[in-house]
């Protein structure tokens, strides 16, 4: 039998008070090294998932396993269970509450009952991951929302999850802010970490995801990899979605045949221009074959006009020798006639 998943959700079911169920038999399956968006119109499910993964709260059915075992929700059970799967919230400032920076970032390596040499050893770490050192001591509330993003985010890391769940983390971010972002899980995911994202930028899933789930009235109706689900433009219609918008200008030239069939569909906006580069060289070398063989070609033509001229001067030649015959003499015509068969 092959590796568990990291992660694996069966069946959960979960309803708030006075509204419908939120999950209605919710199933999902993370492998470790995945990056996984969970994808959704408002009210699919997607932030009750998170929560249920982590352990905040209890399903009403269903259960959840980690790397194959049932998670048990006894109080001790559950820290070590967090300790594992980190969640930031969509609002950080629902998860940041210290005086400062370092302060947020210790409490949770803290209650982990952690020695001091190692939690200061885990808070610098996950400054570093996240770039904070410089702001380490500022209070929090004079952060900027760019900033307590990442505050959220180190303050999980410190306690060394194996998987981390993000709820809409780009929500309220500068596109330069989001670039940030992305560079920096992209470190994580060098590092071992497993994360998963919930969101409703579905051309940032595209670029970023190798896996997608998609919610739909308290089910996951699709998961499966994202160039692949993503593609299905009638059942995201169906589920109030859309085709990202690079993945469907890839559909249209291919169809068209402008994009080879060989070649994996843009992700980003880079892959499509470093595409679009080598076809656009690709055809240039292919016309300048084209010119330099008509070059030659031309060479020949002129070649071979410049020998008919000469065959037409001699030809020339002969037929004055001819209508001089008498004062030429034999002799001369026989020469001349040689020299147009050469």
């Amino acid at each position: 039998m092959g590796e568990p998943p990291l992660l694996e959700a069966c069946h959960l079911r979960y309803g708030y008070a006075g509204h419908p169920p939120a999950l209605r038999g919710a199933n999902l399956r993370l492998a470790t090294g995945s990056r996984m968006a969970l994808l959704g119109r408002n009210g699919a499910g997607k932030s009750t998932l998170l929560l249920l993964l982590q352990g905040v709260i209890e399903p009403q059915e269903g259960t959840i396993l980690l790397a194959g075992q049932p998670v048990s929700y006894r109080r001790q059970e559950v820290w070590a269970w967090r300790q594992q799967i980190g969640l930031v919230l969509q609002n950080p400032d629902e998860q940041i509450f210290a005086p400062t920076v370092w302060q947020d970032l210790s409490f949770g390596p803290a209650n982990l009952g952690w020695n001091e040499e190692r939690i200061c050893r885990q808070v610098e770490k996950a400054l570093a991951a996240m770039e904070l050192e410089a702001i380490k001591d500022r209070p929090t509330h004079q952060l900027s929302h760019g900033q307590k993003r990442r505050v959220a985010i180190a303050g999980v890391l410190a306690m060394e999850p194996r998987l981390l769940l993000l709820d809409e983390p780009t929500a309220g971010l500068d596109p330069r802010g989001i670039e940030q972002l992305l560079a920096l899980l992209e470190g994580l995911e060098r590092q071992g970490t497993t994360i998963v994202m919930a969101t409703h930028d579905i051309d940032l899933a595209y670029r970023w995801a190798d896996q997608v789930a998609i919610l739909d009235k308290g089910e996951v109706v699709r998961q499966g990899a994202a160039t692949s689900v993503l593609a299905e433009k009638e059942f995201l219609e169906e589920v109030g979605l859309r085709t990202p918008d690079l993945l469907e200008v890839g559909l249209t030239l291919r169809a068209s045949g402008w994009w080879p069939s060989g070649v994996e569909l843009p992700r980003t906006l880079r892959d499509f221009q470093v595409v679009v580069g080598r076809l656009t060289s690709a055809a240039s070398a292919e016309g300048g074959a084209g010119e330099r063989q008509g070059e030659e070609v031309e060479e020949e033509d002129e070649g071979a006009a410049e020998e008919e001229e000469g065959m037409l001067v001699t030809q020339s030649n002969l037929a004055v020798a001819k209508s001089r015959r008498g004062s030429l003499g034999g002799a001369n015509l026989e020469a001349t006639s040689r020299n147009w068969r050469r």
